[in-house]
Formats: C-alpha cells, sequence, structure tokens
C-alpha cells in the first residue's frame, strides 16, 4: 500500500522557519474567513486586532530575514487557485460585518513630508492581505518552500505588510475608544474616494457623533468601568 505524500507541514521539522511562517499565515487565512462568515459578531473587533497583530509578527521575521530568492527565474503557474471564499466574497461579508466602523483614515507612508491622509476600508485591507497570503500558500502546498517563502517576503514589503500595519492601527484605535469610553467620530460620510486634504476640524464638521456605546455591544466590546 502506498503512502499519502506529506505536506510540506509534515514534512519538515516543525521547528524550521518555513514551516512556522506558514503555520502563522494559513492560520490567519483561516481565522478571517471564519470571522467573515458572521457566526460570532459580537467578538469579531476583538479577534481580528489578536490575528492581524499575530500576523505582523510572522512578517516583522519576513522582514527581518536574510532576502529570499526564488529558485526559478520566472514563477511557476499556480494554475486555479480553490479557496472556501473568494476575495470579493470575503470582502463583501466582512463590509457587513464591520459596516457602523469599516472607514478609517490613515497616512500611506509616514515618511512622505506633508503626505495627506487616505480614506480606507478595513474589510478592502484584509481581503487584500488575505489574498497575498493565499497566492504564497499555493506555492508552499505545491512543495515549493523557498518560492512560498519569497512571495511571502517580498508582498510583505510591497503591499500586505503595510496594509496589515494600517488595518492593526485601526483596530487598536477602536477597541481604545471603546474601553475608554471615548467618543467616536461618525464616519458613515466618508468614502474611500474621498479627498482627505482637509483638516481635521473639517472633518469632524462633517461627521455627527456616534457614541462608543452604540457599537460596543454588536462588535462584542465594552467600555472601562
Amino acid at each position: 500500500m502506498s503512502k499519502t505524500p506529506a505536506t510540506p507541514a509534515t514534512a519538515q521539522d516543525p521547528d524550521d522557519f518555513a514551516v512556522q511562517i506558514s503555520d502563522q499565515i494559513e492560520s490567519f487565512i483561516v481565522a478571517v474567513t471564519e470571522v467573515a462568515k458572521g457566526d460570532e459578531p459580537d467578538s469579531a473587533v476583538p479577534f481580528l486586532l489578536l490575528e492581524v497583530s499575530q500576523l505582523l509578527l510572522a512578517g516583522g521575521r519576513l522582514g527581518a530575514h536574510e532576502d529570499i530568492l526564488p529558485e526559478e527565474r520566472y514563477e511557476p503557474d499556480l494554475g486555479a487557485e480553490q479557496d472556501a471564499m473568494d476575495a470579493d466574497d470575503l470582502r463583501e461579508r466582512l463590509a457587513a460585518l464591520l459596516d457602523p466602523v469599516d472607514v478609517y483614515s490613515e497616512v500611506f507612508d509616514p515618511y512622505e513630508p506633508r503626505k495627506a491622509p487616505v480614506a480606507a476600508r478595513i474589510s478592502d485591507d484584509l481581503a487584500d492581505v488575505v489574498s497575498d497570503l493565499r497566492h504564497g500558500m499555493a506555492h508552499y502546498r505545491a512543495g515549493r518552500i523557498t518560492e512560498a517563502l519569497w512571495w511571502w517576503q517580498f508582498s510583505y514589503f510591497s503591499n500586505w505588510g503595510s496594509t496589515a500595519s494600517a488595518t492593526l492601527r485601526a483596530l487598536q484605535s477602536l477597541v481604545a475608544h471603546v474601553r475608554l469610553n471615548q467618543p467616536l467620530d461618525d464616519l458613515d460620510g466618508l468614502d474611500t474616494d474621498e479627498d482627505l486634504t482637509t483638516t481635521e476640524d473639517t472633518l469632524e464638521e462633517e461627521a455627527g457623533q456616534v457614541m462608543a456605546e452604540e457599537i460596543a455591544g454588536p462588535l462584542g466590546l465594552r467600555p472601562v468601568k
């Protein structure tokens, strides 16, 4: 009887760098997909805060690692990628789940002088990050370990690292507002195609007030007593 081929995760030492990174990335993908199903909306925001924080630990390790070079000059064809929930579906589900607080403002590059803030969505960010990570995971599951690590490291620097960092900042700020019982500005009138070159005072004039308790219950958050 022939044996079932071992997956990369079981064929290698669990202390191996590639195994640890892939485990963290796969855990994040699974966790975000489960949150997007909406089965436990009361714990969505705290859970996402935890998962994004843990993912960025993997990202930090990839960033600190020496440059990883792919074994082949051209990226191998991945073929059709089968995912339980595609990027658009994931984005839409997260947007519905996070509707009261999905949009936030972020400075894209803190090292560009006078860089204006831009509007972003947590749902868009998470879907984009998952798409990047799934691409590398397809290589990993096909046994192309170096190719997977190269992709995860490259896309960490070029896209998902900064995207996840911005998302983490938004989630942490949201949790802090609620736990500290501080009002949140209403961002219902703000969207991702809006110019945010205005001052904070102007933004406050455009936004109404949404008290923390209005979102605390639905999102599983409680203010500090």
